[in-house]
């Protein structure tokens, strides 16, 4: 049946929660482009004997054929611009730095939009505050205090923050610091925030 392969493609996505990333369907992606294929070839076979021949009969057909194509396209650009949109959402929350499992589920071109899309948003955080820059992926949630406690879940090294403190993160030490200076650890899983 026409469309079932697109459909599945869909299903795919909507099974797994927001936030995480399938593994991209090559094998599935390949297989609706030929179907596409298969169904313009049949069409332009039948537009060119329904001209030259006068059957307005295949007409039908025609259409149904034209009318499937268009939604397995619709279908392919849904399911690589919700990819897109899960990636972007990935770089809000791990970083700059994905983690292995999530790349491994990437295909080189989605990889290759990560890392641009990483670029131009860096370009645009060094462009803010006057030059200086500003990072506007930290704190992401409002802040209830400036400073958290947090716990070193592996051993990461020196670690410095704006007063020049530098402060050894090493596994299972805790420590007192800016909320905005670990965030991004606590993303990453070198730090967890301590909850009294």
């Amino acid at each position: 049946m026409f469309c079932e392969k697109v459909i599945e493609l869909i299903r795919e996505l909507h099974r797994m929660s927001d936030g995480q990333l399938p593994a991209f369907n090559e094998d599935g992606l390949r297989q609706v482009l030929q179907e596409m294929e298969a169904l313009y070839e049949q069409n332009q076979t039948d537009v060119n004997e329904a001209k030259s021949e006068g059957r307005a009969d295949l007409i039908p057909s025609i259409k149904l054929r034209h009318c499937c194509l268009l939604r397995n396209q619709r279908c392919v650009t849904a399911y690589l611009y919700d990819r897109l949109l899960r990636i972007r959402a990935l770089r809000w929350e791990y970083g700059s730095v994905l983690p292995a499992n999530v790349r491994f589920h990437m295909c080189a071109e989605e990889l290759q939009w990560f890392n641009q899309y990483k670029k131009s948003l860096a370009s645009f955080m060094r462009s803010l505050g006057g030059g200086e820059g500003l990072d506007i992926t930290q704190d992401m949630k409002p802040p209830k205090s400036l400073y958290i406690e947090v716990r070193c879940l592996k051993d990461h090294g020196e670690f410095e923050i704006d007063d020049g403190t530098v402060i050894l993160l090493k596994k299972n030490s805790q420590h007192f610091l800016p909320r905005w200076k670990c965030e991004q650890l606590i993303r990453q899983g070198v730090l967890e925030h301590v909850v009294s």
